[in-house]
């Protein structure tokens, strides 16, 4: 027992030495010199001193200015637009049947053709007709010969006139019969009723063709045609031949000119809508018969002040800017509410909230925080062209 009690004094007593020890050494410390080292605690995190640029605070422990861009809120031309939405048809387009059951004989396009009106595309079997139309024009040889012997005698004198009335009338039926005979033999022929290119199919020689079955489709896609429905309120700002610009998914930030072709002559009763079709141009194909296509109709130009879309912020329904200020010496960002309107080529149309002149940051707006000291980046704030971004303060 009195050995344990010994160890325990023992080592209350480094303790105490080592305590004494540690004193001594921080008391030299501070009393060191100007020549002596400098204290640890005196260097910042780059290793320079305390109260440097590595280790400054700005006001309310913000850090050092952010460098920002700068834009200026200007004014510039917002166009109104009646947006609607309609489905892209060729310039004409049809599907392609047969008016008779029967085989098919030969095929003589290929997907994807371009053909010209009157093309033969479907041979069906016709031996039938075509049997059929060489008894018919028999027939018809047999009764011309035969009115025209009765007519030469009755020029003579040697035939009534009521003998080659009845001739002529076989010669007549007799030649009407060959054009019937011909018209069935081309049914059996499927021609293109207009130029364009012929779609995908799978009719290939021996298939049986019914009446109403599809063959292939056709379209002439040299022109794109967009029916829309124009509530009535609006129709007032649409008139034939007015220019419209659509957009499609297939190709993002492209915009297509075209015109209003053709307006309807009623407003349906049940939508209260007029039906308009409008016509785009089509030269290299890029459009699609099916496409689906948004079509923008100008109603008027009008002065708005701007600013560019990420120069506004936006949290749930509200959306802010942040506005340069100066406070003493320093520039800071103060959040700033704002009315927004249309938005249009990279640009928001802001209503309220800002005046014609003041500078904003332009971009980078995660990184800034209400009220912080901010440096303006100089002339790469500039997003407006000439004018639109004034050099840094």
């Amino acid at each position: 027992m009195l050995r344990r009690h010994f160890f325990l004094a023992g080592a209350i007593l480094v303790l105490i030495l080592m305590l004494i020890v540690g004193a001594y050494k921080l008391t030299l410390g501070k009393k060191a010199g100007p020549g002596g080292p400098p204290a640890a605690t005196a260097q910042g995190p780059g290793g320079g001193q305390a109260g440097g640029q590595g280790g400054a605070r700005g006001p309310g422990g913000m850090g050092a200015p952010a460098e920002v861009s700068v834009v200026t809120i200007q004014a510039r031309p917002f166009t109104d637009t009646l947006d609607v939405i309609g489905v892209a048809k060729g310039r004409q387009s049809v599907t392609l049947t047969a008016a008779a059951t029967q085989l098919v004989e030969r095929v003589r396009f290929s997907p994807g053709q371009s053909v010209g009106k009157g093309a033969v595309l479907v041979e069906l079997k016709a031996t039938e007709q075509d049997a059929g139309l060489a008894q018919a024009q028999a027939s018809m040889v047999q009764a011309q010969r035969a009115y025209d012997r009765y007519k030469a005698l009755g020029q003579r004198g040697f035939a009534s006139k009521a003998m080659i009335d009845q001739y002529e009338a076989n010669y007549l039926s007799a030649k009407a019969n060959v054009a019937a005979a011909q018209a069935r033999q081309g049914d059996r022929l499927i021609r293109a009723p207009f130029s364009g290119i012929v779609g995908l199919s799978d009719i290939a020689p021996g298939a049986l063709i019914n009446p109403g079955a599809a063959i292939v489709t056709l379209d002439d896609t040299s022109a794109i045609r967009v029916d829309f429905q124009v509530p009535d309120r609006y129709i007032a700002s649409v008139r034939q031949g007015q220019a419209v610009t659509a957009t499609v998914d297939a190709y993002p930030g492209e915009h297509i000119s075209g015109r209003i072709a053709l307006l309807d002559t009623r407003i349906d009763e049940k939508t209260r809508a007029l039906t308009a079709r409008a016509e785009f141009p089509n030269p290299d194909r890029r459009l699609k018969p099916g496409m689906m296509m948004r079509v923008a109709i100008a109603q008027g130009t009008r002065i708005g002040l701007s600013a560019p879309e990420s120069a506004v912020s936006v949290q749930g329904d509200n959306a802010f800017v942040y506005v340069l200020a100066t406070q003493g010496d320093r520039t800071v960002a103060e959040q700033r509410p704002v009315v927004t309107g249309v938005r249009q080529d990279g640009f928001v149309e802001l209503k309220d909230g800002v005046a014609a002149g003041d500078r904003i940051v332009g971009d980078g707006l995660n990184k800034v925080q209400p009220n912080q000291a901010v440096r303006p980046a100089g002339q790469g704030g500039q997003r407006q062209g000439a004018g639109g971004a004034r050099p840094a303060a």
